[in-house]
């Protein structure tokens, strides 16, 4: 298994001789404004792409797409992607991806897709009224791979990670949050518990949004056996 980090949680997987593009946000430096009720209010994405963006979709034999929050899917990502190639999802995303004339494949529970397994679990983005506004969200499970997506730290998680015993998990790290109502992503505490039941981690979604205030200096100094890679980085797991 491979996995280079594009930027934020877009990244390539590269499993079972197949290359999956994940929650494609590739808009250049600056074409958003700030998140709203958010702290440091500058535009987003922070930073640029490694790689332009026409290159980091060519090639990809599938989609996937955990939510369709901007940050995981873009305008950029609508104009470019594929449409001849497979797009995961979660059900309630279906019908806008299928408007776009992507070649939607929703995941219920579980999806085969020619031999490898997609099963879709849960997440919570945020605690209380915020994760409810935020909703719904979805994490998926592909061989023995775990992409969380944008979740804290609860009981589903635990009991995704107990069920499927993940050799790799792939986590939003970057703490990221409102002016009010906690994180709505992972923060150290919860790369912790993850890290604790899981041997590999990969901590990504650092680094690239107004509102994503942990850094990948402070995550590899509080949980240094996790891996945190730079924008561009590809680790072979």
């Amino acid at each position: 298994m491979r996995v280079t980090l594009i930027r934020n949680a877009t990244i390539i997987l590269e499993l079972s001789g197949r290359r999956i593009l994940v929650d494609p946000m590739l808009d250049a430096a600056r074409a958003r404004p700030p998140i709203e009720n958010t702290a440091n209010p500058v535009p987003n994405p922070t930073v640029g792409l490694p790689f332009p963006a026409e290159e980091v979709v060519r090639g990809v034999d599938a989609v996937l797409v955990t939510h369709r929050h901007r940050d995981h899917f873009d305008g950029t990502a609508e104009r470019l992607l594929p449409r001849d190639v497979p797009t995961f999802c979660q059900p309630d995303d279906a019908s806008a991806f299928s408007d776009l004339g992507l070649d939607v494949r929703p995941v219920g529970d579980t999806l085969d897709w020619d031999g490898l397994t997609i099963r879709r679990v849960p997440g919570r983005h945020g605690s209380g009224a915020v994760a409810e506004a935020l909703a719904p969200v979805s994490g998926f499970v592909i061989d023995d791979l775990y992409l969380a997506g944008d979740t804290v730290w609860y009981e589903d998680v635990a009991e995704t990670i107990e069920r499927f015993s993940p050799r790799v998990a792939i986590v939003n790290a970057g703490g990221a949050s409102f002016l009010e109502g906690g994180l709505i992503v992972m923060g150290i505490d919860d790369v912790r518990e993850v890290a604790s039941r899981v041997p590999v981690v990969v901590c990504v979604h650092m680094e690239a949004l107004n509102h994503c205030h942990l850094t990948r200096a402070e995550l590899r100094a509080a949980v240094p056996k996790v891996l945190v890679p730079e924008d561009g980085e590809t680790l072979a797991l």
